[in-house]
């Protein structure tokens, strides 16, 4: 692991001895074996299995103090007996503070997601807007990702909804451009944006540089928080073109000041503490599930609230899953000026120096009790306990759909890992497979995958990815085989959770049986696999589900579980023809010339300002090709072999 020169590293591994021995002591004993050279120092701790894998992260202000604790198993919860009696090796990293051992337990949490850590389900990206600052004319866009780009940032924004409606909305007001540098420079006459009157149109001159630096002003002085300002500019702006009876003019300016009072009563309800920038935090916990509710409050406006229900919480006292998720929260966003809690953390002092020292700035963390800032608490800690039940109703009606599912197709208990299996083509073409992950907690994006089927030969060929382009039967087969033999080689023994109990495929009887021919040849044989076909006449509700015993099943129109195997089969075949118009789109885009050894941008370039066409340059002669400008006669032999070749 690679470290900054605040950090220094110690890795130890040990092979503990006493094959004999109960696990919990074997693991004891190579906890006892770190704890021999180990610091009273500051630092963080990875504890990792028999196969290397991380169970758990954690940060102590006196390593040994902390690592101790282990040792003593009669105190040990349940939850970390099981953990120590896993654990045969161990990595410590000393640094120079307890601050900065918390921002490095966040950042290896993310990075290795350990089983035994509390961990954020959602490790989306937050969008922000993004104004930059490296053009004549700055660009006003929504962002996502990291913050490299020379510019102003402006957010979080809790979602895509959120940045995207103001974003609508300070086009309207300060008629900033939102297009490429590209578009912008080849415009010959305004847009389509500037005739709706969302842009002033600096790509054709219709705004001058120090008219469009000043709406650049207000748009970041109004982003600030400087709304009041803002405000009585554009009103006073309106008043003076009344008063010169330039009522065109007024009447656009009336239509500005509409969209700004229209941004300040969407995003300043319920922001009415004193808080100008704070990020509001409250946890509802019931039967054993925890909701954590998060306010984005940046210049006295409310930017949006999000929902986080954290992983592997059972057993973990309340400010420890809040601790854990601050840290990992913050490992991504940059901290705000304040943090409002509802409720008083021990470990808050050093939550604030970690999170200053990422910031750069002071950062506070309180609990307010009373004043307009306890109502942001108690508002936050409403919506975190309303979302929870939610959450709680949700989840019942998917176990009692999973309960129907399991006795619909005669699994052993409810199904914990559905996985759903389409393709998409146009006559072979681009052709793809997709697989689409669902479980107890819904659909489990970040387990989507694509797989590319360029199949050649044909469908009898012993090689399972070769098929005759647009043969679905072959298709579905070689990406079943793809997978579960990547399964079986990643994850023989099934501990890992990424084998499915119930694999559902959108066909009929001709895709199952090459599906369970698949499996023959894999000696995969305890994995259920059912077909979905269209009904008749295509319509929903009449599908078809074929059986591995070749017996078919069709379910009432009006029942919940069809309802629920629908949407399956549905996100399956919306995630497939997603991928494949990517692929398709991407394919369209594509030039010969990029295949070509050795052709960069200026070579590509000057190959088509000589011959007009990549069809030309792929057709022309040896000595054409040598007398291309920049082109050398290695070069042009080059270019003509790739051309030719078998």
């Amino acid at each position: 692991m690679t470290t900054t020169d605040r950090f220094s590293e110690e890795a130890a591994t040990f092979a503990v001895q006493g094959k004999d021995m109960p696990d919990i002591d074997r693991g004891v004993a190579a906890i006892r074996n770190v704890l021999r050279t180990l610091p009273a120092r500051p630092g963080v701790y990875r504890m990792t299995d028999a196969g290397g894998d991380v169970l758990y992260i954690g940060k102590a202000r006196a390593l040994k103090n902390r690592v101790t604790n282990y040792t003593q198993v009669n105190r040990l919860s349940r939850r970390l007996q099981r953990m120590v009696a896993q654990t045969r090796d161990m990595t410590i990293v000393t640094t120079n503070s307890e601050a900065e051992a918390l921002l490095l337990e966040a950042q290896l949490i993310k990075r290795y997601r350990p089983p035994y850590n509390v961990l954020l389900r959602d490790d989306k990206s937050f969008p922000f807007i993004f104004l930059r600052e490296d053009h004549d004319f700055p660009r006003i866009s929504k962002h996502r990702g990291a913050r490299i780009g020379k510019g102003s940032y402006y957010g979080p924004f809790a979602s895509a909804g959120a940045v995207n409606a103001t974003l609508n909305a300070l086009q309207k007001v300060f008629l900033l451009r939102s297009c490429t540098d590209s578009f912008f420079a080849n415009r010959t006459r305004p847009c389509l944006l500037h005739q709706i009157k969302r842009c002033s149109a600096p790509c054709t001159g219709r705004i001058d540089d120090d008219a469009y630096a000043e709406l650049v002003a207000d748009a970041k002085a109004f982003l600030s928080g400087k709304t009041q300002e803002a405000q009585k500019k554009l009103g006073a702006a309106m008043t003076a073109a009344a008063e010169a009876r330039d009522y065109e003019i007024a009447a656009v300016l009336r239509d500005r000041l509409r969209a700004l009072t229209f941004i300040q009563g969407s995003q300043a309800i319920n922001a009415e503490g004193s808080a100008s920038d704070a990020d509001i935090v409250a946890l509802a916990a019931k039967d054993g599930v925890m909701c954590l509710q998060v306010f984005f409050i940046r210049g006295s406006q409310n930017w949006g609230h999000r929902a986080f229900f954290p992983a592997h919480t059972d057993g973990v006292a309340e400010d420890d899953v809040l601790m854990g998720f601050l840290g990992q929260l913050y490992e991504e966003l940059p901290p705000p000026r304040e943090l409002l809690l509802d409720r008083s953390l021990p470990e808050a002092a050093l939550l604030a120096d970690a999170l200053s020292e990422k910031a750069g700035h002071r950062v506070g963390v309180k609990a307010p009790q009373r004043g307009p800032n306890r109502k942001l608490i108690e508002q936050a800690a409403r919506n975190a306990s309303e979302a929870l039940e939610r959450r709680q109703a949700e989840s019942t009606t998917q176990s009692r759909l999973l309960a129907e599912l399991a006795d619909l197709f005669d699994l052993e208990a409810p199904p914990k890992r559905i996985e759903v299996y389409d393709n998409s083509h146009i006559m072979g073409s681009n052709a793809l497979g997709a697989m689409i992950v669902a479980g107890p907690d819904g659909f489990m994006k970040s387990q989507y995958r694509k797989f590319n089927m360029g199949g050649q030969g044909n469908a009898t060929s012993k090689n399972p990815s070769e098929f005759t382009p647009g043969d679905d039967f072959a298709m579905m087969k070689a990406m079943l085989s793809r997978r579960f033999a990547r399964l079986e080689r990643e994850d023989p023994d099934r501990s890992e959770g990424d084998w499915p109990d119930l694999v559902l495929i959108d066909g009929g009887r001709g895709q199952l049986s090459a599906v369970n021919a698949a499996f023959d040849e894999l000696g995969v044989e305890d994995v259920t696999v059912i077909g979905v076909s269209k009904g008749f006449d295509r319509d929903a509700g009449r599908e078809t589900f074929h059986l591995p015993s070749g017996r078919e099943l069709h379910l009432p129109p009006n029942a919940p579980v069809l309802f629920y195997l629908q949407r399956l089969r549905d996100e399956a075949h919306r995630f497939a023809i997603g991928a494949h118009r990517a692929k398709r789109s991407k394919a369209i885009a594509a030039n010969p010339l990029d295949d070509v050894p050795g052709i960069g941008p200026a070579r590509k370039k000057a190959l088509l300002m000589h011959f007009g066409t990549s069809r030309a340059v792929r057709g022309a002669t040896l000595e054409d090709l040598e007398n291309a400008p920049g082109i050398s006669k290695a070069m042009a032999k080059a270019i003509h072999d790739h051309f030719r070749a078998p």
